[in-house]
Protein backbone atom coordinates (compact mmCIF):
# COMPACT_ATOMS: atom_id res chain seq x y z
CA UNK A 1 0.00 0.00 0.00
CA UNK A 2 1.09 3.66 -0.78
CA UNK A 3 0.53 6.15 2.04
CA UNK A 4 0.55 9.99 1.70
CA UNK A 5 1.54 11.67 4.45
CA UNK A 6 -0.26 14.80 3.74
CA UNK A 7 -3.84 16.00 4.35
CA UNK A 8 -3.15 18.43 0.81
CA UNK A 9 -5.82 17.93 -1.69
CA UNK A 10 -3.86 19.70 -3.76
CA UNK A 11 -1.18 16.39 -3.77
CA UNK A 12 -3.90 13.36 -3.10
CA UNK A 13 -5.06 14.96 -6.61
CA UNK A 14 -2.25 14.98 -8.38
CA UNK A 15 -0.82 11.49 -6.85
CA UNK A 16 -4.12 9.80 -8.09
CA UNK A 17 -2.67 10.71 -11.73
CA UNK A 18 0.37 8.49 -11.03
CA UNK A 19 -0.92 5.90 -7.91
CA UNK A 20 -4.53 5.69 -8.43
CA UNK A 21 -5.05 3.56 -5.33
CA UNK A 22 -3.19 4.78 -2.32
CA UNK A 23 -4.15 5.79 1.56
CA UNK A 24 -4.32 9.48 3.29
CA UNK A 25 -2.03 9.39 6.99
CA UNK A 26 -1.14 13.30 7.68
CA UNK A 27 2.02 13.44 9.48
CA UNK A 28 2.10 14.82 13.34
CA UNK A 29 5.81 15.45 12.39
CA UNK A 30 7.06 18.41 14.24
CA UNK A 31 8.35 21.06 11.17
CA UNK A 32 9.07 23.82 13.97
CA UNK A 33 11.99 20.99 15.12
CA UNK A 34 14.12 21.57 11.75
CA UNK A 35 16.20 24.43 12.08
CA UNK A 36 17.86 24.10 8.07
CA UNK A 37 18.43 27.38 7.05
CA UNK A 38 19.36 26.14 2.95
CA UNK A 39 16.33 26.27 1.46
CA UNK A 40 16.92 22.84 -0.62
CA UNK A 41 17.77 21.39 2.37
CA UNK A 42 14.80 22.31 4.63
CA UNK A 43 12.56 20.83 2.12
CA UNK A 44 14.40 17.59 2.22
CA UNK A 45 14.49 17.65 5.52
CA UNK A 46 10.59 18.50 6.32
CA UNK A 47 9.47 15.88 3.71
CA UNK A 48 12.00 13.02 5.28
CA UNK A 49 10.23 14.15 8.62
CA UNK A 50 6.68 13.14 7.71
CA UNK A 51 7.78 10.24 5.71
CA UNK A 52 9.61 8.83 8.49
CA UNK A 53 7.02 9.55 11.41
CA UNK A 54 4.35 7.49 9.29
CA UNK A 55 7.08 5.10 8.30
CA UNK A 56 7.62 4.18 12.09
CA UNK A 57 4.11 3.08 12.22
CA UNK A 58 3.96 1.51 8.81
CA UNK A 59 7.75 -0.31 8.03
CA UNK A 60 5.65 -2.48 5.06
CA UNK A 61 4.09 0.45 3.08
CA UNK A 62 5.46 3.30 0.77
CA UNK A 63 5.08 6.26 2.47
CA UNK A 64 5.25 9.33 0.56
CA UNK A 65 6.61 12.76 2.74
CA UNK A 66 6.27 16.16 0.91
CA UNK A 67 6.69 19.90 1.76
CA UNK A 68 6.91 23.12 -0.48
CA UNK A 69 8.26 25.65 0.27
CA UNK A 70 8.61 29.90 -1.92
CA UNK A 71 11.84 31.18 -1.36
CA UNK A 72 11.22 35.14 -2.19
CA UNK A 73 13.39 36.71 -4.36
CA UNK A 74 15.10 38.26 -1.36
CA UNK A 75 15.65 34.54 -0.14
CA UNK A 76 13.51 34.27 2.67
CA UNK A 77 11.62 31.60 3.11
CA UNK A 78 7.47 31.78 3.16
CA UNK A 79 5.62 29.26 4.53
CA UNK A 80 1.73 29.97 5.17
CA UNK A 81 0.49 32.92 5.85
CA UNK A 82 -0.80 33.51 9.88
CA UNK A 83 -2.62 36.75 8.30
CA UNK A 84 -3.84 38.85 6.15
CA UNK A 85 -0.84 41.38 6.57
CA UNK A 86 1.05 39.01 5.88
CA UNK A 87 -0.13 37.57 3.20
CA UNK A 88 -0.17 41.00 1.77
CA UNK A 89 3.19 41.64 2.53
CA UNK A 90 4.64 38.55 0.45
CA UNK A 91 2.50 38.94 -2.21
CA UNK A 92 4.05 42.68 -2.72
CA UNK A 93 7.16 40.54 -2.16
CA UNK A 94 6.52 38.52 -4.96
CA UNK A 95 5.01 41.35 -7.36
CA UNK A 96 6.91 41.72 -10.45
CA UNK A 97 10.14 39.69 -9.41
CA UNK A 98 10.63 35.88 -9.54
CA UNK A 99 11.23 33.82 -6.61
CA UNK A 100 11.66 30.04 -6.25
CA UNK A 101 9.27 27.15 -5.80
CA UNK A 102 11.37 23.88 -3.95
CA UNK A 103 9.29 20.81 -2.96
CA UNK A 104 11.00 18.52 -1.12
CA UNK A 105 9.96 14.46 -1.32
CA UNK A 106 11.12 11.65 0.41
CA UNK A 107 9.49 8.24 -0.57
CA UNK A 108 10.46 5.62 2.22
CA UNK A 109 9.56 1.75 2.80
CA UNK A 110 11.50 -0.18 5.56
CA UNK A 111 15.32 0.55 5.08
CA UNK A 112 15.00 1.92 1.63
CA UNK A 113 14.43 5.84 0.93
CA UNK A 114 14.58 8.12 -1.65
CA UNK A 115 14.71 11.82 -0.90
CA UNK A 116 14.79 14.60 -3.60
CA UNK A 117 13.66 17.85 -4.16
CA UNK A 118 12.65 19.92 -6.87
CA UNK A 119 12.62 23.88 -7.52
CA UNK A 120 10.65 26.21 -10.16
CA UNK A 121 10.79 29.54 -10.94
CA UNK A 122 8.15 31.94 -10.82
CA UNK A 123 7.81 34.92 -12.31
CA UNK A 124 4.88 36.97 -10.90
CA UNK A 125 3.48 39.99 -13.02
CA UNK A 126 3.13 43.51 -11.26
CA UNK A 127 0.60 43.65 -9.43
CA UNK A 128 -1.41 46.70 -8.60
CA UNK A 129 -2.79 47.56 -5.08
CA UNK A 130 -6.26 46.46 -6.19
CA UNK A 131 -5.17 43.23 -7.93
CA UNK A 132 -3.50 42.29 -4.38
CA UNK A 133 -6.89 43.32 -2.46
CA UNK A 134 -8.97 41.25 -4.81
CA UNK A 135 -6.85 38.09 -4.41
CA UNK A 136 -6.49 38.17 -0.60
CA UNK A 137 -10.01 38.64 -0.95
CA UNK A 138 -11.01 35.42 -2.46
CA UNK A 139 -9.48 33.45 0.38
CA UNK A 140 -7.02 31.12 -1.57
CA UNK A 141 -3.37 32.52 -0.16
CA UNK A 142 -4.31 31.59 4.01
CA UNK A 143 -3.55 27.77 3.47
CA UNK A 144 -0.80 28.50 0.77
CA UNK A 145 2.83 28.38 0.97
CA UNK A 146 4.07 31.98 -0.24
CA UNK A 147 0.38 33.09 -0.06
CA UNK A 148 -0.69 32.13 -3.30
CA UNK A 149 -2.00 28.91 -5.92
CA UNK A 150 -0.87 28.94 -8.96
CA UNK A 151 -3.85 26.50 -9.58
CA UNK A 152 -6.04 29.20 -8.80
CA UNK A 153 -6.81 32.42 -8.95
CA UNK A 154 -3.29 33.02 -8.91
CA UNK A 155 -2.64 31.88 -12.12
CA UNK A 156 -3.75 34.35 -13.96
CA UNK A 157 -1.16 37.08 -11.86
CA UNK A 158 1.57 34.98 -12.88
CA UNK A 159 3.76 35.94 -16.12
CA UNK A 160 5.86 32.45 -16.83
CA UNK A 161 7.64 29.92 -14.65
CA UNK A 162 10.43 27.86 -15.71
CA UNK A 163 10.27 24.14 -14.54
CA UNK A 164 7.82 21.94 -13.12
CA UNK A 165 4.13 23.32 -12.57
CA UNK A 166 3.03 20.49 -10.68
CA UNK A 167 5.85 21.20 -8.07
CA UNK A 168 4.18 24.77 -8.01
CA UNK A 169 1.36 23.08 -7.09
CA UNK A 170 2.78 20.66 -4.47
CA UNK A 171 3.96 17.69 -6.06
CA UNK A 172 6.08 16.76 -8.41
CA UNK A 173 4.37 14.25 -10.01
CA UNK A 174 7.32 12.98 -12.97
CA UNK A 175 9.76 12.82 -10.84
CA UNK A 176 7.78 10.88 -7.80
CA UNK A 177 6.61 8.85 -10.80
CA UNK A 178 10.73 7.93 -11.23
CA UNK A 179 11.57 7.49 -7.61
CA UNK A 180 8.74 4.75 -7.14
CA UNK A 181 9.87 2.58 -9.54
CA UNK A 182 12.18 1.87 -7.53
CA UNK A 183 9.71 1.19 -4.25
CA UNK A 184 8.34 -2.00 -6.99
Amino acid sequence: MVILASQSPRRQELLKRIVPDFRVEPSGFNEKSVIERIPERLARQLAQGKAEEIAKRCPEDVVIGCDTIVVSPDNAVFGIPKSEEEAEKMLRALSGRTHRVITGVCVKKGEKRAVFHKTTKVTFCKLTNQEIADYLATGEPFDKAGAYGIQGYAGGLIERINGDYYNVVGLPITALRKALKIFE
